[in-house]
């Protein structure tokens, strides 16, 4: 039996947040929702090795929960040689995670423990619609267990300003509905932090400025991480069996949307056969106007300024697209598939007026599967906030 949200706040709200030096506390809360089971990871780390992974964007890549999360686990399973991979990367959405999985997470080897979060950035970074916030999640669920069938999930909520007011509201955010909807058909656990966030603000014991803003101070990630221990907490109670073995997900019938990006993968710029205008460089940042983060600046990236540059890349899927830094100076692009009628995307991010901001831009994404043809090239018409014609792919993407 759940308590009511009131009732669990009245018990959890003072001590959630420990000092620097105490260990994270674990929380019950209804806004924590077990599915599934959680023991195949524990089963691993009760063998003596164990991997786990975090994906998401800046709140999992910045010093936050994440590491507070691998302090509980390290405690609680002293003798387990862990494995942690932090592929958080900063304003990158859902899309793009599912795209740079294989690369990011299961090339360093088979999953045990997968905590994902991409509602903030889906929300206020991508501006996703509900199709492509399933489409990210269940993609990266579904090729998670293509990996490794074994591999335990948590997703997580987090929150943001405008979320807030839908809760206040009464409306439960488009990011946070479209992923409880992925965790709930594959029977994944999930905080929704963003809630509890939301309920203790409204009852008066937390206010977003402690909890930290969009990148959540102490308090949020401590709050985090105490609901995250205790769903583990509840997951692990009591001794295993002496006999325990791995049991495998088993995935639903059919998926949410048939046109996830489950297959999702990189395609390096060097497979281009270049028309005119493009060339592989290491760009001169310093001689470039707007930020560069220092994780993309040694990279070699297939670039152009010109219009009328073109390129063609042969693939195999059903979409395709490209990762790109989009920066002050970032173009129009004009795709064609197999001869088709020429569709223009707009690389210009509202973020990309001081950045060089990384985000993945879809060509087609409804294609019939099999062998097909890209032809890119720059447009003459750009974004009017844009102060050129540019276009900087740092990988091609396919599913």
């Amino acid at each position: 039996m759940r308590l009511p949200v009131a009732i669990l706040l009245a018990f959890s709200a003072v001590a959630f947040v420990p000092a620097a030096d105490e260990p994270i506390k674990p929380i019950t809360s209804a806004n924590v929702h077990a599915r599934g089971s959680l023991t195949n990871s524990r089963i691993q780390f009760e063998s003596g090795k164990g991997h786990v992974a975090f994906m998401g964007g800046s709140i999992t890549e910045m010093d936050g929960y994440r590491p507070m999360v691998s302090d509980v686990l390290k405690k609680r399973f002293p003798k387990c040689d862990f494995t942690f991979t932090n592929a958080g990367i900063a304003s990158t959405c859902s899309t793009t995670g599912a795209f740079r999985l294989a690369t990011d997470v299961l090339a360093k080897g088979p999953v045990d423990l997968f905590f994902v979060e991409f509602t903030v950035n889906d929300d206020q970074d991508a501006g996703h619609a509900r199709r492509e916030c399933i489409r990210g999640l269940e993609g990266i669920i579904r090729h998670i267990w293509a990996h490794n069938p074994a591999a335990d999930i948590v997703v997580t909520f987090f929150v943001n300003e405008g979320m807030l007011k839908d809760f206040a509201a009464k409306k439960i955010p488009l990011a946070v509905a479209a992923h409880d909807a992925v965790a709930t058909h594959y029977k994944v656990s999930s905080i929704d932090l963003a809630k509890e966030a939301a309920d203790r603000i409204a009852a008066g014991t937390l206010t977003w400025k402690e909890y930290g803003g969009v990148h959540p101070a102490r308090p949020g990630n401590a709050l985090c991480a105490s609901l995250i221990a205790g769903l583990l907490d509840e997951a692990w109670k009591g001794p295993l069996p002496e006999k325990a073995t791995k049991t495998n997900h088993t995935l639903p019938e059919k998926p949410l949307d048939e046109g996830n990006y489950e297959n999702g993968r990189f395609i390096d710029i060097n497979k281009a056969t270049i028309t005119k205008g493009w060339q592989i460089e290491t760009p001169d940042w310093k001689k470039i106007p707007g930020q560069f983060r220092d994780r993309f600046g040694k990279l070699p990236l297939l670039c152009t300024t010109e219009a009328g540059s073109e390129l063609k890349l042969d693939f195999e899927g059903r979409a395709v697209g490209a990762y790109v830094l989009a920066g002050p100076d970032a173009g129009t692009l004009e795709a064609s598939v197999d001869g088709g009628e020429f569709v223009a995307v707009d690389v210009f991010h509202r973020f990309s007026k001081g950045l060089h901001y990384p985000r993945t831009v879809m060509f087609a994404s409804d294609l019939k599967p099999g062998k097909h043809t890209l032809t890119l090239r720059m447009a003459k018409d750009k974004n009017a906030q844009s102060t050129g014609t540019a276009a900087r792919i740092l990988q091609f993407v396919a599913n």
